[in-house]
């Protein structure tokens, strides 16, 4: 038998932002089918139509661009398998559910909502399964005449899955192992409903899941419940050979405490959990995204690799084709994974370190603006250089290094309590004369001077860079002295000396 082409699927529900959890199920499915030379499709699963929230789709699709995951086919994608919307394939799953009703797999109830509400008060944890369907009012209790008035007469009905109980439905779970469910604690789910002509979750993914050829399902541990049901439909449908794979992935936790991560501990806490800031349709509310809070993509990336898997070293910095080789799902933790936004931003500044001075100042370039300064751009690179170290974020550059664009008007309080010392005036002045009689104002050759200056008069080292730091920068930070006077300039450092000696006052 030849070998199966590996095919995974990513298939959201367009109802809002996609969340950061929904992210990384992507990106082990991207991981995963690039590794084996596979496929990744993008369904959009709209059959709940009451819960569609307009612009989801496009911004799951805008997102999945910035962070650099590519779908081979499906959604605004192309392909040869589709319609890949579930609203536009009612007819194939129409054609499948009246297959299993055919097979007696499956049967038409037309309970009302307010009959199984009499049923669940009349019987405590009441579930519609074999033990109860047949007191309720479906095609196993009435004739076939009644099923047809009823269903001619217009009466909503909806389809549910006849599950036969007290069966060992066997799951084999790639991260889970053998998973074992008796199918008398599963409920008959309601696999299509007619008052929309829309199947549920479950029949839809089965149905498509075999038409686009998917081998292998990797999902959140969430949908692990449902996996039973989903191994008894592919065989009520005949398709066992066919059936993919299951992995399901470990949750993502609260960053403190139990349970799922959700958008209110990003809010509580101050991180985001959605890739890019979400302006939600129908309250108005705005969310932050991981883009808009400054986060590279790559970054995103790598941080959310790392939890729930482990490629079984201490490595962390991980490009995307790296992640590729590594990938391994049998390195997927079963238990959940505490949602660390602080190594979050740790992974950030990694990024930024990694990456050119020159891409890090193209990034720079909008916050300068904003603060109204032009500065040439070598000297920009330049700059970023010499500051990136300092930041998890790159409009946290600004105020690590705006001294280097504009000159200070105050001086802190603090530093030239503790640096302006009584001699200071009159050493900076004498320094100020230095300065100015130097041709060649590079770092090498203004440091020699400047060195050979102090040592010629016993002047204190630490008295004399302080003071120095305290006119060009107006507090005590900052990288290497002579790396800020040789990028000022010889004329800037003079002008900006002169303004310190004459405003500082002790």
């Amino acid at each position: 038998m030849a070998e199966r082409k590996i095919r995974v699927r990513f298939a959201p529900s367009p109802t809002g932002a996609l969340h950061i959890g929904g992210v990384r199920t992507a990106l082990y499915n991207y991981l995963f089918a690039r590794q084996h030379g596979g496929e990744m499709i993008f369904r959009i699963e709209d059959t709940d139509s009451q819960r569609f929230v307009p612009g989801a789709e496009e911004y799951i699709i805008e997102s999945f661009k910035w962070l650099g995951i590519k779908f081979d086919e499906g959604v605004s994608f192309g392909g040869n398998y589709g319609p890949y919307r579930q609203s536009e394939r009612k007819d194939i799953y129409k054609k499948y559910v009246n297959i299993l009703l055919e097979n007696g797999k499956a049967y038409i109830a037309f309970d009302t909502p307010e009959e199984l509400d009499a049923k669940r008060a009349e019987i405590q944890n009441f579930q519609y399964d074999a033990s109860t369907r047949m007191s309720m009012r479906n095609s196993l209790t009435l004739s076939a005449e009644e099923v047809k008035s009823l269903i001619d007469s217009g009466k909503q009905y909806v389809v549910r899955m006849k599950i036969e109980p007290n069966e060992d439905v066997v799951v084999n779970d790639i991260i889970r192992g053998k998973v074992v469910i008796n199918s008398t604690i599963l409920d008959d789910k309601v696999l299509y409903k007619s008052a929309d002509e829309l199947p549920t979750y479950h029949l839809a993914n089965i149905v498509d899941d075999h038409l686009m050829e998917i081998s292998h399902v990797i999902r959140g541990e969430e949908w692990l419940p449902s996996a039973p049901l989903h191994v008894l439909l592919y065989r009520a449908f005949g398709w066992e050979d066919t059936m993919p794979e299951f992995a399901h992935l470990p949750l993502l936790l609260k960053p403190d405490g139990n349970g799922k991560l959700s958008k209110r501990d990003g809010d509580r806490l101050g991180f985001p959990v959605f890739p890019l800031q979400w302006n939600d349709p129908k309250t108005g509310e705005i969310s932050s995204g991981y883009r808009e809070s400054g986060y590279l993509p790559e970054a995103v990336i790598n941080f959310l690799a790392l939890l729930g898997w482990n490629p079984g070293n201490d490595e962390e910095i991980m490009s995307i084709d790296e992640l590729i080789k590594m990938f391994d799902l049998h390195r997927c933790s079963k238990a959940g994974a505490k949602f660390d936004y602080e190594k979050g931003k740790w992974f950030n500044h990694q990024y930024i370190q990694l990456k050119p001075n020159e891409e890090i100042a193209s990034l720079f370039l909008p916050f300068l603006k904003e603060e109204g300064v032009d500065a040439p751009f070598e000297k920009v690179v330049t700059v970023v250089g010499l500051m990136k170290n300092r930041v998890n974020f790159v409009k946290e550059l600004w105020d690590q290094c705006k001294f280097f664009f504009v000159a200070p008007t105050e001086y802190d309080e603090k530093t030239v309590k503790k640096r302006w010392k009584e001699d200071s005036p009159a050493q900076m002045t004498e320094l100020m004369h230095v300065l100015e009689g130097i041709d060649d104002f590079s770092l090498e050759n203004q440091e020699q001077i400047v060195m050979d200056w102090i040592t010629s008069n016993n002047y204190h080292m630490g008295n004399i860079m302080n003071a120095f730091r305290l006119t060009l920068v107006g507090e005590g930070k900052g990288p290497h002295m002579f790396d800020i006077s040789a990028l000022l300039g010889k004329e800037e450092t003079i002008a900006r000396m002169k303004r310190a000696i004459d405003m500082i006052k002790k």
